[in-house]
């Protein structure tokens, strides 16, 4: 079980959005360079970087923070925010990225990720941001008539080995992850699931880590990390099986 730490980007910060809500921002770090250091100092086997204004805007925007990040790390880096062309996802792979997350493009532009996992592979994976049962797209601003399930099923056919889901109602509400909505994703699509949004305690962490059977290989920590709520070290403990915290 991979636990991946978050580092959230907006205008060169990292941030944490409530439920995704641009309005509803908490500031951790005027310096995502040194946060990424000091996960990677902590023991993190890899990040989980998002450009939320490349969310919002639908085109990267904070790439030179992100390779500043790329650059001062040796754990892989894998992206998301809006990357919606094969050109951004070239861009961001040369920059060192390991792995880039689409999102939005997944639902206009199903041809282009087809493309996409016969030029790069595993290196792309889908976010699957589920706001009620619905896709939630473009930042999370609007949903579209599709089912978290449907989408990942479609995905995989199209190549996808991997996706990130979301449930965008507990993201930054430290409120619990959505074990069972996680858990139909990975059982139904058979695809390779990292689950985020809601994590609040060690015990959230050890839920999740469960459901490894089922196909759910890792975990993204963001609020929860910067609060102090969970600790890293006790976390990748229980990732290894270990009885810490």
């Amino acid at each position: 079980m991979l636990i991946i730490p978050a580092i959230d980007l907006r205008e060169g910060r990292c941030v944490r959005l409530y439920q995704g809500r641009p309005e509803e921002e908490t500031v951790f770090s005027e310096d995502p360079v040194a946060v990424a250091r000091s996960w990677e100092e902590l023991g993190a086997p890899m990040l989980h970087v998002v450009d939320l204004d490349g969310a919002f805007a639908g085109t990267p925007r904070n790439l030179d923070v992100v390779r500043a990040i790329v650059d001062s790390v040796s754990i892989p880096v894998q992206l998301g925010g809006g990357i919606r062309t094969l050109e951004s996802i070239r861009q961001a792979l040369e920059l060192g990225v390991n792995r880039v997350i689409l999102g939005t493009v997944a639902i206009s532009d199903p041809r282009l990720v087809a493309e996409a996992c016969r030029r790069h592979g595993a290196q792309v994976l889908v976010g699957i941001d589920s706001k009620g049962g619905k896709v939630a797209v473009e930042g999370w601003a609007a949903t579209v008539e599709k089912t978290a399930l449907d989408l990942a099923k479609e995905m995989r056919h199209l190549g996808i080995q991997r996706v990130v889901y979301t449930d965008t109602r507990r993201d930054g509400t430290m409120a619990g992850p959505n074990l069972q909505a996680t858990r139909e994703v990975a059982e139904s699509s058979g695809l390779r699931v990292i689950a985020s949004g809601g994590m609040s305690s060690l015990e959230d962490v050890r839920a999740v880590a469960s459901l490894e059977p089922s196909g759910v290989e890792g975990v993204i920590l963001g609020k929860a990390l910067y609060t102090g709520a969970i600790s890293l070290p006790e976390a990748l403990g229980i990732a290894r099986g270990g009885q810490e915290g």
